[in-house]
């Protein structure tokens, strides 16, 4: 039996016991047939474009930063931004793409528990895998979580410290739990990375009027 062997099987029991684990809230609640529950809250923290280009392994996370500092109108900026996008949602695995694909079906059918379960062991299989974190920071923030949703991006930024999503909603978090100052500091650190990041340039405005006064 070779290692190779080993390390598939191992794979497969992982994911299998995913499923497993949320099988029966799926049979009684099916994520793609049926009528689906009562509509969840609508909110979300900042993600990736619904389209993204393919990854261009020419060109690293590095480069792709300067360029989307430097980029010199929101068409530019946003044509880079999707290609840095595409690089975080790689999934490192087949295992965490199953994962992955499962937990987006649950969302789609607002089976949001069942999604969370499904990250749960994403999380635990590859912890190095960022946009598992950051799709689970999201359905926490959905479920209005804030704890857990901020430990996860917490999580994110140690990994990414560059992860304009994570950081514009660390500062909308802030913003909802009244600390103005804090939710600042995220939105410029967001905007420092990102410029051209849609609605934070006029928050960061407002909350400057309101942590540090109106200039004279």
């Amino acid at each position: 039996m070779t290692v190779r062997f080993l390390a598939r099987s191992l794979r497969l029991a992982v994911v299998l016991a995913a499923i497993a684990a949320v099988a029966p809230a799926i049979a009684q609640n099916p994520v793609q047939d049926g009528p689906k529950g009562p509509p969840v809250k609508q909110k979300k923290l900042p993600e990736a474009p619904a389209k993204l280009p393919k990854v261009d392994r020419s060109k690293n996370l590095d480069f792709l930063f300067g360029a989307l500092k430097a980029a010199p109108d929101d068409a530019s900026a946003k044509h880079v931004e999707a290609r840095i996008w595409a690089i975080w949602l790689q999934t490192p695995s087949d295992t965490a793409a199953l994962l992955m694909t499962r937990a987006k079906a649950a969302v789609d059918a607002q089976k949001i528990d069942i999604a969370i379960k499904l990250l749960d062991s994403v999380i635990k299989l590859r912890p190095d895998y960022i946009e598992a974190w950051n799709r689970r920071a999201t359905l926490y923030y959905m479920q209005n979580d804030y704890g857990r949703s901020l430990a996860d991006i917490q999580q994110v930024l140690i990994r990414e410290p560059r992860h304009f999503g994570a950081l514009a909603g660390l500062g909308m978090i802030m913003q909802e739990l009244g600390n103005d100052k804090r939710a600042l500091d995220a939105y410029r650190k967001a905007l420092a990375i990102n410029p051209h990041l849609d609605k934070i340039p006029d928050q960061v405005k407002s909350l400057t009027e309101k942590v540090e006064g109106r200039d004279i």
